[in-house]
């Protein structure tokens, strides 16, 4: 089995995570332990649990830790358009962003169909 960081999905969305915390760099102080550490946690989950799905046997238990994923972009989806709501980042840069979670969310749904597929796992 080849290491998790050759995985597309894994390295954009590990490219994903370090933009969030680039991004929340910049948020009010009173922020820290509401938005700021959500939106975090959410990021950092997407890739560590494609990490974590890579060791497990089944399909079942690889497809669990993706579904996992999935959720945790889907909250970052919703903490970036609360953020902008709310005047943490600018339009301009939630724009910017778009396109890069419209990407992530393709690789995604991509890595899920290659694993119901994997002929190669262990059932």
């Amino acid at each position: 089995m080849s290491s998790f960081s050759t995985l597309i999905v894994w390295k954009k969305s590990h490219e994903l995570t370090l933009k969030i915390y680039e991004i929340t760099k910049t948020f009010p102080k009173e922020e820290t332990f509401g938005i700021t550490s959500q939106i975090r946690r959410a990021a950092y989950s997407i890739p560590s649990n494609i990490v974590e799905g890579r060791t497990k046997s089944t399909i079942a238990h690889k497809l669990s830790f993706v579904s996992h994923s999935v959720g945790s972009f889907e909250e970052v989806k919703y903490f970036l358009l609360l953020s902008k709501d709310l005047n943490y980042i600018t339009i301009e840069t939630y724009n910017e962003l778009i396109p890069f979670l419209n990407e992530v969310g393709k690789l995604l749904n991509g890595y899920e169909r290659f694993i119901k597929n994997d002929k190669y796992s262990k059932e």
